[in-house]
């Protein structure tokens, strides 16, 4: 790995050193080192000086921590910039030829480009960070503990790494500067809304959260630099001339991989079966997993936050005969569930789906990790609830038999196959499909997403809300009442 390395550290060296010969980086990089720091530390005596004025130190005192990571912050908005630059600047100025003929490999001209277009800026978060903090123990007698600040500097790190990971897979993919600096808005506001949600925990002083956002943040760089090892081709970048929004020939791939060789419905059938379940196993395998796991944790944690239930038996249970036609059930999308009727059955039936696509929705964006936790967050809450009953005296077997399996037995293949089938296709950005663009790639991952949808998964939640409108009441009456 570290012979790998070596090469990509050539190009590192020959980026920066060409950074620092350009006047427009080195100056914006220096007055936000220099300047940005003294101005904080002006604002922050000023503000500690005002809220001692009128009785409310705890403000000022909270905001001195968020100062010091907004320091950090700033100077990594340069960092955007040059990653922007990095691979379709060179090409608009005609002089990443002599790179890419190179006998370097892909990963080592993307690793260096990476790595050089990271470190200055780094460099001078770290540097503003010492200058502020610096000023302000010379000012207010206030220094951070070792704690927050190996968070702030942990927190500095993956956030460049973020930026400049993401801008470096744009910069890569596109074919003009302009396209690059347009389609950066999807980095900035991502982290933009991030810096306000830090900002939060900063004021709240719950700094433990921040490991959470280190983590978080971690991961998503790591599938953003592993997207873009996976989709860089040189050649691709050579040929490249123009950018160009073909909907008619991404209707043509997604109704060819939709459709497959199939004759007759019944021959598409079959093909779901031998072909996208088969290219799904691994997803499925994966998620089943993460459902599990997420079980588990919901049973753990109701041990740790147990709930003041009381003992209750089985005599306490007798009024379940009166169970209304029409429950209300807070916090899911659903006004009312009417048992026993067809509007019940439709209305579960489509609050599922708009789960899955909003799932779908969310899996796109960050490689299938926000839409497998959506998924497997039921699951957390039905091992809490089951945990707590079990503690409170409830017949744990009898209870999931008449809550859970009988239209369980449907539902839980029909999510299953759903989280899989979300986690593949954000996971198509992360993956290398050798001769094929990132755009078909993603397209054909879109196909067999919608055949596992109509196939599958949406006639196996109709089957469940069927069973769960009117078999798991009476079930529920049966055993329980």
């Amino acid at each position: 790995m570290l012979r790998d390395l070596r090469p990509a550290l050539v190009i590192t060296r020959r980026e920066i050193r060409d950074q620092f010969r350009d006047w427009r980086i080195i100056f914006p990089i220096i007055v936000l080192t220099l300047f940005f720091p003294a101005l904080m530390n002006f604002v922050a005596e000023q503000l500690l000086e005002f809220m001692q004025e009128y009785e409310a130190p705890i403000i000022g005192d909270r905001l001195v921590p968020f100062l010091l990571m907004a320091v950090g912050f700033f100077p990594l908005s340069v960092s955007l910039v040059i990653a922007l630059e990095s691979f379709v600047g060179e090409k608009e100025r005609r002089s990443i030829e002599p790179l890419l003929s190179s006998p370097l490999t892909d990963f080592q001209i993307y690793i260096g480009k990476l790595i050089a277009v990271m470190v200055p800026p780094l460099l001078a978060s770290f540097l503003g960070i010492s200058v502020y903090l610096l000023g302000v123990y010379r000012q207010l007698g206030w220094s951070p503990g070792s704690t927050l600040l190996t968070q702030v500097l942990l927190l500095t790190f993956v956030q460049a790494l973020l930026m400049v990971s993401g801008a470096v897979v744009i910069s890569s993919q596109t074919t003009s500067t302009r396209a690059a600096n347009l389609l950066a808005s999807f980095i900035i506001v991502p982290m933009a809304l991030l810096l306000i949600m830090e900002t939060g925990m900063m004021f709240w002083a719950d700094y433990n959260l921040l490991w959470w956002f280190i983590l978080g943040q971690a991961i998503l760089a790591g599938l953003l630099v592993r997207t873009g090892i996976a989709h860089f081709n040189r050649e691709e970048l050579l040929g490249r001339e123009l950018d160009t929004l073909n909907l008619r020939w991404s209707w043509h791939v997604f109704i060819k991989t939709f459709k497959g060789d199939a004759r007759s419905p019944l021959g598409w059938y079959r093909d779901v079966f031998a072909t996208t379940l088969k290219r799904t196993r691994l997803a499925v395998g994966i998620t089943a997993v993460l459902l599990i796991g997420a079980f588990a944790l919901g049973i753990a944690y109701s041990q740790i936050y147990a709930l003041p239930l009381p003992e209750i038996g089985l005599d306490s249970l007798q009024n379940l005969d009166t169970l209304p036609t029409e429950t209300e059930i807070p916090g899911l999308g659903l006004p009312s569930i009417q048992f026993f009727s067809l509007p019940g059955v439709f209305a579960i039936w489509k609050h599922n789906i708009a789960t899955i696509l909003g799932a779908t929705f969310m899996s796109i964006f960050t490689f299938g990790v926000l839409s497998t936790l959506i998924i497997a967050l039921p699951f957390a809450i039905i091992g809490y609830v089951t945990g707590v009953a079990a503690s409170a005296g409830w017949p744990l077997l009898l209870l999931v038999a008449a809550t859970i399996l009988p239209h369980g037995i449907v539902e839980i293949p029909a999510i299953l196959l759903a989280g899989a089938a979300t986690l593949r296709l954000g996971a198509t950005l992360v993956t290398p499909a050798p001769g094929y663009t990132i755009g078909e790639a993603l397209v054909r991952a879109f196909g067999d997403w919608a055949r596992l949808m109509v196939a599958l998964i949406i006639p196996l939640f109709l089957i469940a809300a069927v069973l769960e409108i009117y078999v798991t009441p009476w079930v529920l009456l049966q055993l329980l009442g």
